[in-house]
C-alpha cells in the first residue's frame, strides 16, 4: 500500500545581509526549509526562499 503523496506550501522572504542567521532561525521555528537564496534588489537584499510540509 501506498503512502499519500507529500503536499508542500512554499515561502519567499527578504533576508538582510546583517541579520541572516536570526530571520533564518526564526524560520526553522515555525517549522520552514530552506531551499535557496538568491540576490534581491540590491547588494544589501537577499531573497530567502522555504518549504513546509502542509498541515493536514
Amino acid at each position: 500500500m501506498s503512502s499519500p503523496a507529500l503536499k508542500w506550501e512554499y515561502l519567499t522572504a527578504p533576508l538582510l545581509i546583517h541579520n541572516t542567521k536570526a530571520i533564518l532561525d526564526n524560520f526553522g521555528q515555525d517549522g520552514w526549509e530552506l531551499v535557496t537564496v538568491t540576490a534581491g534588489a540590491n547588494a544589501e537584499q537577499l531573497v530567502a526562499f522555504f518549504k513546509r510540509p502542509v498541515q493536514q
